[in-house]
């Protein structure tokens, strides 16, 4: 399976993914995920956000246990952020059916849309319309950067977008959501353990930054009567990185765009897109305000205009603690189980979170040696796949075999 999708959707330039939501390497990767399913005797199904379910068993009978992640990527994102916990469930799915497991629950696999939201801005679209998070008419406004909105990108990929919005019918027939995942981060190469249980979701956030000042020629406009909206960006960069250090936290400028963009002129518009994420609400508000005031104060000593508005945000999740439980008492009994499982915090979001507000969910982290993620970088070891793969197996077995 590894071997079929690794090509899909990669750029030979960088090594890196750019499988972006309802594109052609998207269409690529929903392929590979109904050959899968077919292949398995699975009943195939695109849900009206276009998330695509792979059954086992009735989709109506109630009480499904559902796994999976996404396919989509960052761009030039890694092989295993998504991907990783899509082919571990087809894979537990076969080892399960190798021991002659008998289950006793309907069971699904899940390929949730854009979810990290590379094309249109926002994290996890479809996660968010499944659980009513976001309306189909905040779903409509959504754009690329060329402009193209979300409805008009579904069509030119063959899918009908009248049929976006919350499905609390499909979320009733689930009893619980587990979405296996890489670890972003370092803590199980540091603490040695291959598999680790996830216990929270950081609150994190998106805000855009526009600092507007007064385009103007590079060549020849003195230094003191520029209004150059860049200087202010980058100080409000710095401000960043130290307001995150007193707070503890994590903040992030990655992405901005100016205008006009020429190596020959002054900016007139520096927008920049802040990310960033705390253990706590009050640590991220903290970190956030801070920001904000230092860039209110450049701004005003510059001469520009600044305007923040906060574009998405998440807070803090906190997995269903018995679901959570159980996960570590299923794998504490394992042959040979040893030491408990580790349970550990992550900044980053996921699917599984959208959806905890809904239906009991609950995440496994597989070891990430360099806790590098989000760039071709990004790897695990093969045995340490396995082991989450046996791991996801495992927490199958209990909770549908029961």
């Amino acid at each position: 399976m590894w071997r079929e999708l690794a090509p899909l959707g990669r750029d030979s330039g960088s090594g890196g993914y750019r499988r972006y939501a309802w594109t052609a390497a998207d269409a690529e990767c929903r392929a590979w995920f109904r050959a899968q399913a077919e292949a398995r005797g699975l009943a195939h199904e695109l849900d009206r956000n276009g998330n695509q379910w792979a059954w086992l068993g009735d989709p109506l009978a109630g009480d499904a246990v559902v796994t999976g992640s996404h396919l989509d990527s960052v761009p030039d994102g890694g092989a295993f952020d998504g991907p990783l916990g899509v082919v571990s469930s087809f894979a537990a799915l076969d080892e399960l059916r190798s021991r002659g497991a008998r289950f006793s629950r309907p069971l699904a696999i899940t390929n949730f849309g854009d979810e990290e939201g590379a094309r249109f801005g926002l994290a996890c679209v479809g996660s968010r319309l499944t659980a009513g998070q976001l309306t189909a008419e905040q779903a409509h406004e959504l754009r690329d950067g060329d402009g193209v909105t979300l409805p008009r990108a579904m069509e030119a990929a063959g899918y009908d977008p009248s049929t976006l919005g919350p499905d609390p019918e499909r979320l009733a027939r689930i009893g619980a959501f587990i979405e296996l995942h890489v670890e972003q981060g370092r803590a199980l190469d540091l603490s040695g353990d291959p598999v680790g249980i996830a216990s929270a979701i950081w609150p994190h956030g998106r805000w855009r930054f526009d600092f507007r000042g007064e385009a103007n020629h590079a060549g020849t406009t003195r230094l003191a009567d520029r209004r150059d909206p860049m200087l202010t960006y980058a100080e409000t960069v710095l401000a960043a990185r130290r307001e995150a250090e007193l707070a503890g936290a994590l903040a992030t400028f990655g992405k901005i765009s100016v205008e006009p963009n020429g190596v020959n002129a002054i900016p007139s518009l520096v927008r920049g897109w802040l990310d960033s994420r705390a253990a706590d609400q009050s640590a991220l508000d903290t970190v956030v305000a801070g920001i904000e005031a230092a860039a209110r104060a450049c701004a005003d000593r510059a001469g520009i205009e600044l305007s923040v508005v906060r574009e998405s945000f998440t807070p803090v999740v906190e997995f269903e603690h018995a679901l959570r439980d159980e996960l570590g008492k299923i794998l504490g009994q394992r042959p040979g189980g040893g030491a408990p499982v580790p349970v550990l915090g992550t900044g980053a979001g996921h699917d599984a979170g959208i959806l905890s507000g809904s239906i009991p969910t609950a995440m496994l982290f597989v070891r990430n040696p360099t806790g590098v993620s989000h760039s071709p970088a990004e790897s695990a070891a093969e045995d340490d796949c396995v082991a989450g793969v046996l791991a996801l197996a495992d927490v199958l077995e209990g909770l549908l075999c029961a």
